[in-house]
Formats: structure tokens, C-alpha cells, sequence
């Protein structure tokens, strides 16, 4: 099993989080959109923005010294990809929102950014807890 610092998996649960928060905006504003006749439902590529955001897979990466090591890149902000559904189904009024589909999508998002909330929290209480030394009083 391959160890991580404290900091490159609080940054990439941090990405994770932020990104997560990007896919729920889309989402609801598809659902918002739901009766606009014309409106094409969005989708955003979380899982290939997230691997942007964290260098993985990356071959123009800057140079890795550590083989364990996950590089964020907080310099640059996140930019996930949001485009038309091609998968969308026309109704007679152009809209392409399938509402059931996206509460569907919400409800998937929802619980998947607790997660990383949860592990983050844990992460934070990890290092709360060695930094104070096993909370000990001596």
C-alpha cells in the first residue's frame, strides 16, 4: 500500500470536493431548466477533470521525485469540461432535460461529496490528532 502526505490528499479531497460542487450546479440547472422549451441538458466530465486537476496521468508533468507522490496543481484554478448531453432525448418543445435522470444524477453527487467530506474530515481529525500528541494532557 502506497502512503500519502496529509497535504496531497487533503488538496486532491479539496479538488474533489470543489469539483463535486461544479457537477451539482450543472445538474440543478438542468433540473431548473426542465420546462424551458429549447433548453439542451448539460453534463460535466467530473472524473477527467479531477484527473486534470490532480496531474494524474499527465506526461508533461514537472519532474516527479517521488513515484508515491499525487501532484495538485493549486496554481491553476479547475476548469472541468461542461457540455451539451449528446445523449439527450428530444421532447416536442427541443428541451432535452430527462428530470428523473438528473434527480437520479443529484442524489449520486450528493452522496459522493459527503463521502469526501467525511474522509476529509477524518484527514483533518488524523492531523489534529499527531499534532497534539495524542491528546494527551502531560
Amino acid at each position: 500500500m502506497k502512503e500519502v502526505g496529509f497535504d496531497s490528499v487533503i488538496g486532491a479531497l479539496n479538488t474533489s470536493l470543489n469539483l463535486r460542487l461544479a457537477n451539482q450546479n450543472v445538474i440543478s440547472s438542468n433540473i431548473a431548466n426542465a420546462d424551458t422549451p429549447g433548453y439542451k441538458s448539460k453534463v460535466m466530465e467530473f472524473e477527467s477533470a479531477l484527473r486534470d486537476a490532480l496531474g494524474v496521468g499527465d506526461i508533461q508533468s514537472a519532474e516527479v521525485t517521488d513515484s508515491r507522490h499525487i501532484r495538485h496543481n493549486s496554481e491553476n484554478p479547475i476548469a472541468p469540461e461542461i457540455y451539451e448531453n449528446p445523449n439527450g432525448i428530444e421532447s416536442l418543445d427541443g428541451n432535452t432535460v430527462d428530470r428523473s435522470l438528473e434527480m437520479e444524477k443529484l442524489a449520486e453527487n450528493q452522496i459522493l461529496y459527503d463521502a469526501s467530506a467525511e474522509l476529509l474530515k477524518r484527514k483533518l481529525n488524523m492531523l489534529k490528532y499527531a499534532i497534539t500528541e495524542g491528546g494527551g494532557n502531560r
